[in-house]
């Protein structure tokens, strides 16, 4: 699959990596980024020489048509963890999913903020990301994405030619913790990861969850809440 789209990435958006060093040769490793389109995992995934598990929404799973088959066809290339965002059990299924994974060396991809930007903001982080951090002891490489959003917003299906830049950040290091009673310790390492991305990013940052800036919105119904 690598070697079918890397010269098409190069083509289109002529990517410019910065900081691969960061990311380790072996062992577990959270890859935690910035979320302004979805062609982002496959920006991140082509860019890594180690191969990137993500824990990917399960629309992708089962959305029907074209985009679902090429959602598919993504999801089942690059061996990623379905999260339902909209249900608690099956979440909390994904994140032991997610700890296994790390268990076995992988390097695990995710995005904090749980869904895409819807303009280009970054918005706060959910604490998923800590979580798996604090049970494994993985170090977390904050990455910051720009030009992606102008490549293909949330508003677009198809998308754009542009210049896309990856900043892999210097990995952070978390203490390995139970989760009970860890709860303040997540939110303070969670917004020092999400500060970590803007600081890679550039972004304005928004102090809300971006799930429900979209909903507060309405945007263009099922497509702006789902994704």
């Amino acid at each position: 699959m690598k070697k079918v789209l890397s010269p098409v990435c190069r083509a289109f958006w002529h990517p410019v990596v910065e900081g691969l060093e960061n990311i380790p040769a072996d062992g577990p490793a959270i890859i935690a980024s910035n979320h302004l389109s979805a062609l982002d995992s496959a920006f991140i995934a082509l860019a890594s020489d180690r191969r990137v598990t993500f824990l990917a929404k399960s629309e992708y799973f089962n959305t029907p048509g074209l985009r679902g088959l090429a959602g598919k066809l993504f999801v089942a290339a690059t061996g990623q963890i379905s999260v339902d965002r909209n249900n608690q059990r099956k979440a909390g299924a994904a994140l032991r999913a997610g700890v296994h994974a790390l268990g076995q060396g992988e390097l695990l991809g995710i995005f904090p903020e749980g869904t895409r930007s819807p303009d280009g903001r970054l918005y706060r982080g959910r604490s998923g990301v800590t979580r798996l951090a604090m049970a494994t002891g993985a170090p977390v490489i904050p990455v910051g994405l720009v030009g992606t959003f102008q490549v293909l917003p949330l508003d677009r299906r198809l998308p754009r030619s542009g210049r896309v830049y990856l900043r892999f950040g210097t990995p952070l290091r978390f203490p390995i913790m139970p989760e009970e009673g860890a709860g303040a310790a997540q939110r303070e390492a969670t917004d020092q990861i999400m500060k970590a991305i803007q600081e890679l990013s550039g972004q304005c940052q928004a102090d809300m969850y971006a799930d429900r800036f979209k909903a507060s919105l309405g945007l263009a119904g099922q497509r702006a809440t789902s994704d």
